[in-house]
């Protein structure tokens, strides 16, 4: 039997880079030796793309499973013909991107849920054009607990061996300091374990940032770390899980990425996005331009498979065929390991 995993790979919003970087990822031949690649979006979409970044692959639309060749040089999509191509265009928000991006988001679920595809990997939205639409939603990982009826769900970015993992995300810094409970840390701690068990990490090593400066300084500067996160801790290591913490967030992510842990878990959104972008990010002020951007995006606690890339739509470079794929193909990688571990 065929043993390579299928993968779901959604186009993204139309008027940004997401075309563009599929496009590019699938002129990979070592795509096709780690997966069978489905691109789910727009045929007339990726066609266009596929001129831009120059990667001359043949556009196979599909309506079933059944009809896809996972050919290296054939692209096959499964086409939802929901781009009006007259009136696309690139680097604009507008609600025809935006309706576009997110039924194929949807269909990307659909098609998990139903078993036909092993995994999912996202292509970058733009947040305006969904609510343009009529679609609301803060982001990708809240339309995939949505769809799926996850509620104990969690985002982990990864590059390379540094891995976070958050206890909030997209809301307020007000409302992430009031999220820092007890339950909801060792319920963070908890997917953290599992997801490196997933990605083969035999012994799991976790690094649990505290949330004030210094670690709350013995309570001097904060009292989440004594009431709510060392508890959480200490609940995590009677269920066996080697973990440590809480750790003054301003050593712990170097610790991690020196080898000390494997995975950290950050208390809200910038705590744990900006080390990792630090890390995945490179810009070239001579250039003026990011010359790479390698960082994936995990979506821990769903009953399927999701990984995406670690950046945006890129509206400024949209169409030019300028746009580096290694997020998307790191993500393609992550996706198949995941999908062939139990």
């Amino acid at each position: 039997m065929e043993s390579r995993p299928i993968i779901g790979i959604t186009m993204g919003d139309p008027a940004g880079i997401g075309p563009e970087i599929a496009a590019k990822a699938l002129a990979q031949d070592s795509v096709y030796a780690l997966c069978r690649p489905l691109v789910i979006g727009d045929a007339g979409a990726m066609e266009q793309a596929s001129t831009i970044a120059h990667t001359q692959l043949s556009i196979r639309p599909v309506t079933c499973l059944d009809a896809a060749r996972f050919s290296h040089g054939t692209m096959d999509v499964y086409d939802l013909r929901n781009v009006d191509m007259a009136a696309l265009v690139h680097g604009k928000v507008s609600a025809m991107a935006g309706h576009s991006a997110f039924q194929a988001i949807r269909k990307a679920i659909e098609l998990a849920l139903a078993g036909e595809v092993d995994a999912t990997v996202t292509g970058p939205i733009n947040k305006a054009s969904l609510n343009l639409a009529g679609y609301p939603f803060p982001g990708h990982t809240e339309i995939y607990a949505h769809f799926t009826n996850t509620t104990n769900y969690t985002m982990m970015l990864a590059d390379q061996g540094l891995r976070v993992v958050h206890v909030s995300t997209h809301v307020s810094l007000r409302e992430a300091c009031d999220a820092v409970r007890r339950e909801r840390v060792l319920e963070v701690i908890r997917l953290a374990n599992d997801a490196c068990l997933r990605l083969g990490l035999v012994a799991p090593r976790i690094g649990v940032a505290g949330l004030n400066p210094h670690a709350g300084e013995g309570g001097l500067f904060g009292w989440e770390e004594e009431r709510e996160i060392l508890p959480a801790v200490l609940d995590a290591k009677e269920c066996g899980i080697d973990v440590d913490g809480p750790v003054p967030p301003d050593t712990v992510f170097s610790k991690a990425r020196g080898g000390q842990y494997d995975i950290v878990v950050a208390m809200y959104h910038d705590q744990g996005h900006i080390p990792l972008k630090v890390a995945s990010f490179n810009y070239d002020e001579g250039a003026k331009k990011w010359t790479s951007i390698t960082g994936i995006n995990v979506t821990l606690g769903l009953p399927v498979i999701r990984v995406s890339v670690d950046h945006g739509t890129a509206f400024g470079k949209a169409g030019k065929g300028l746009a580096d794929p290694s997020s998307l193909i790191n993500a393609i990688e992550c996706a198949a390991r995941l999908a062939r571990r139990p």
